[in-house]
């Protein structure tokens, strides 16, 4: 027990600022620092984000440990750690080294135990439209690379070949990337603003799971786009394995995009054992007055005291806090 609570203290979220400070200042040295980088736009994205990281975090440790500040400052980091988050997978163009900033940035968020307030219907509203149409206008962009990704393959024209890469890098750095950034922004903040949540239903998980396995396949293909690119300037050049190695990444791209809008229309699956464990523990007890009697009766008993009848405007209304307590899902 002893060495559970000097261990919980050690990895506490004030402890954890420092360490991170400590790998902003490091991660964004090593950014700017590189030769090779791809795409310098978010190497300086990258470079200047992880410098007011640092600052952030070691304001913060001093901020955690006021009584007055920590409150305030708890609020600021849970907010920028959710959005530093994805950040951080568009500064993997530059460089590998955000794989740990994103872990220190979710252990921060988690041993800050956040409790996110109730979006109103109107916030809800606009949330989901700018989720839905960020997500319908990603869908119609993976479209596109993917047929610009099989043209480069299959036609004989150079300058037909070359600019299908060039298209798609420009596709990739203007609309792909952002919309990434934008669509688990506005997701997480419908999920959490909620009663869904994140990890309280199969499928929204799954749709989580998804949207961050997205980015890492576009660590994967962006390169590759660079490499055609650069490789189509002469007319001679094939793209060879690594251009079919690209249609077979679009396609998945495309795969998992459309598995995700199937995910958000039929919301398979139920509640994960957190939603379980979450809705019991929150079960409130209905009851109704058994009329004539003035005993209170459990909305789920068929009968009431012996002698007494049960109020039939109970079950009908315990449906109905039920729906209101479950509001509705987001199309995530």
């Amino acid at each position: 027990m002893l060495i559970r609570e000097r261990l919980g203290r050690s990895v506490g979220p004030r402890n954890l600022q420092v360490a991170f400070g400590v790998f902003a200042l490091v991660a964004g040295a090593l950014i700017a620092l590189r030769q090779d980088a791809h795409h310098p736009l978010f190497q300086t994205a990258g470079t200047v984000g992880y410098a007011a990281a640092a600052l952030l975090s070691f304001g913060s440790w001093f901020a955690l440990g006021r009584a007055a500040s920590a409150a305030p400052a708890r609020r600021i980091l849970i907010v920028f750690h959710l959005l530093f988050l994805p950040a951080q997978f568009l500064f993997l163009l530059a460089h590998q080294v955000p794989w740990l900033g994103m872990l220190l940035s979710t252990m921060i968020t988690v041993g800050l135990k956040p409790r996110f307030p109730r979006l109103g219907r109107v916030a809800r509203k606009v949330w989901l439209t700018l989720h839905i149409g960020i997500g319908v206008g990603w869908l119609g962009v993976a479209l596109a690379m993917l047929v610009l990704s099989i043209v480069g393959v299959t036609t004989d024209r150079h300058e037909v070949r070359h600019g299908a890469y060039v298209l798609m890098e420009t596709f990739n750095i203007a609309l792909a990337i952002p919309s990434v950034f934008l669509a688990i922004i506005t997701g997480a903040v419908v999920s959490l603003g909620t009663p869904w949540g994140l990890v309280k239903h199969r499928w929204v998980l799954a749709k989580l799971i998804i949207a961050l396995s997205l980015p890492v396949l576009a660590t994967v293909e962006g390169p590759w786009i660079d490499e055609l690119m650069a490789r189509t300037e002469d007319p001679a050049a094939e793209p060879g394995g690594t251009g079919i190695l690209l249609v077979g990444a679009m396609a998945l791209f495309l795969a998992l995009l459309w598995t995700a809008t199937i995910l958000s229309v039929f919301k398979p699956g139920g509640r994960t054992r957190w939603g379980r464990r979450e809705k019991t523990r929150g079960r409130p007890v209905e009851t109704a007055m058994a009329v004539g009697t003035g005993q209170p009766v459990t909305d789920g008993s068929d009968a009431g005291p012996r002698g007494a009848r049960r109020d039939p405007t109970a079950g009908r209304q315990a449906a109905r806090v039920q729906v209101a307590r479950d509001g509705g899902g987001p199309l995530l």
